[in-house]
């Protein structure tokens, strides 16, 4: 995902990362703040005490957000790896009607993803191929999108 430059999850899903999208990026924003805080010399001002609660608390908003952070609108699709322990994310997709990827394995329903993967989700070896091909497909498509956009301003520029 990064490589594509798309956002990503990796830790457990937070119910409403999507359906309440913008308590999300008021977390976001906060972590921005402090991790500011520290850049700039702020936090050191601070107790002991205050910094290590300071620091405790990135750490931990940083394991869940560090992916999302640059995140600005809702995504048009989400990949999902493991649709049994990820639940939640597939329900919020299906909520917003935003499109679903997933590799699907046996113990899984594969009716409630748009856009099944068959594959074992528990083998590292086959989610690495499979995400994999997800992020050079996204990478493919963001390069043609950006090749799209450049000719049609040349085209705007012409007239």
């Amino acid at each position: 995902a990064t490589r594509a430059g798309m956002p990503y999850m990796t830790e457990r899903w937070l119910r409403g990362t999507l359906t309440n999208f913008s308590t999300i990026k008021k977390s976001i924003r906060k972590l921005e703040n402090l991790e500011k805080m520290v850049s700039d010399g702020t936090a050191d001002k601070l107790t002991k005490k205050e910094r290590l609660m300071i620091d405790r608390e990135i750490e931990k908003m940083k394991k869940v957000f560090a992916g999302i952070q640059e995140m600005k609108r809702l995504p048009g699709a989400i990949f999902v790896v493991d649709t049994k322990k990820e639940e939640i994310a597939v329900k919020e997709g299906r909520k917003l009607g935003i499109p679903i990827f997933a590799i699907v394995d046996t113990n899984c329903d594969p009716d409630e993803i748009d856009f099944p993967i068959p594959g074992n989700d528990d083998s590292t070896k086959a989610i690495g191929i499979i995400t994999k091909t997800i992020a050079d497909a996204a990478v493919d498509a963001t390069a043609e999108l950006e090749a799209r956009r450049s000719a049609e301003k040349e085209d705007v520029k012409k007239d």
